[in-house]
């Protein structure tokens, strides 16, 4: 651990990551699966995001980017709509 960590200080990850202003809702770490954590983004800030990632993270850690949006709302209206 100390090995990644030192390589992710080098590549700036520490201090990029999260990018200012987009805040960290969760971050867990998943026995067999790695770190899952869950960021709060305005979408034209998600290239951003993901080039942080990109350009700190790799090499310390593997990562896989997986872009999703809170649907709840979205679900509750139609629901509504379609049980009148």
């Amino acid at each position: 651990m100390p090995q990644i960590n030192q390589q992710l200080k080098e590549q700036g990850y520490f201090k990029q990551f999260p990018p200012p202003g987009v805040e960290v809702v969760s971050w867990y770490v998943m026995m067999g699966i790695g770190q899952v954590v869950t960021l709060r983004v305005p979408a034209d800030r998600l290239r951003e995001v993901n080039r942080a990632i990109e350009s700190t993270a790799w090499g310390g850690y593997r990562t896989e980017f997986y872009p999703t949006y809170n649907y709840k709302a979205a679900a509750q209206k139609l629901r509504e709509e379609m049980n009148k």
